[in-house]
C-alpha cells in the first residue's frame, strides 16, 4: 500500500515535511472464520488523513467540484488504489502471528471505497493461505518502513470466544532507537531498516482453548 504511493506523495506533496511519517491511517480489522471456527480472512479498513486524502483526489483529478462526495464512476475509478504495484516484498502492512509461526497472507481483495468528512476509507480483504485455528493470535498493523503510521483506534469485533486487548507501542523508546540509527529525518535510514514494527500497535486475541 504505503510504499506503492510514495512516488505519488514526492510527486504532488513536495512541500510536506521530509521526517516520518508522512501519510497517517486509522486501521479496522474484522475476522472471518468458516463453519469449523477456523481463521480464513482478515477484513481490513484504512481510513487516510484528510491531506493525504486531499492529495490523492487532486493527483487523479476527481471531486473537481469540491464537494466531497463521489459519483459512482469517481468511486469505480479509484477504488483499490492502495492495493495496486505492490513491491514483490511488500506484505501489506498486516502482520499476523501464531507463536513464533507468521501466518501468510493471500493477495488482497478490494472491497469498497468511500469519502467521509474529507477523508478516503477504504476496505479490503486478504485471505489466510492456510485457514488458522483460533487459539491466541498477534495482529500488527503497520508500515514497514513507516512512511505512514498505522493506528487501531477501536477495538475490532472479536470472533466467538475470543477476547482482545490493544497494545501500544512505547514511542519515546522508538523514537529514542531511531534517533541513536540516524533520526527521523535521515530518509536514507528508512530505505535501509523496517523502523515501522517499533512503532506499531498490536492487537493481542486470546481465545477459549488458549
Amino acid at each position: 500500500m504505503i510504499r506503492a504511493l510514495t512516488l505519488l506523495i514526492c510527486l504532488c506533496a513536495a512541500p510536506m515535511a521530509r521526517a516520518h511519517p508522512h501519510v497517517f491511517v486509522d486501521v479496522g480489522l474484522s475476522f472471518e472464520t468458516d463453519a469449523e471456527g477456523r481463521l480464513v480472512a482478515v477484513e481490513v479498513q484504512w481510513s487516510y488523513d484528510d491531506l493525504f486524502s486531499l492529495l490523492v483526489l487532486s493527483d487523479r483529478g476527481l471531486d473537481m467540484d469540491g464537494d466531497m462526495i463521489l459519483t459512482e464512476a469517481e468511486r469505480a475509478a479509484l477504488i483499490g488504489f492502495d492495493l495496486v504495484d505492490w513491491p514483490p516484498d511488500f506484505e501489506g502492512a498486516l502482520f499476523l502471528y501464531q507463536g513464533d509461526a507468521k501466518l501468510a497472507l493471500a493477495a488482497p481483495e478490494a472491497l469498497s471505497l468511500e469519502l467521509r468528512q474529507g477523508r478516503i476509507v477504504t476496505r479490503h480483504r486478504r485471505p489466510l493461505k492456510t485457514p488458522a485455528p483460533l487459539t491466541a493470535l498477534d495482529v500488527q498493523p503497520y508500515d514497514p518502513s513507516y512512511y505512514a503510521a498505522l493506528t487501531l483506534r477501536e477495538m475490532p469485533g472479536m470472533p466467538a470466544g475470543c477476547t482482545g486487548e490493544i497494545l501500544r507501542p512505547d514511542t519515546e523508546a522508538a523514537d529514542a532507537k531511531l534517533q541513536k540509527l540516524g533520526g527521523l529525518n535521515n530518509e536514507g535510514l528508512f530505505e535501509e531498516v523496517q523502523v515501522g514494527i517499533y512503532y506499531a500497535d498490536t492487537l493481542v486475541v486470546t481465545c477459549g482453548s488458549s
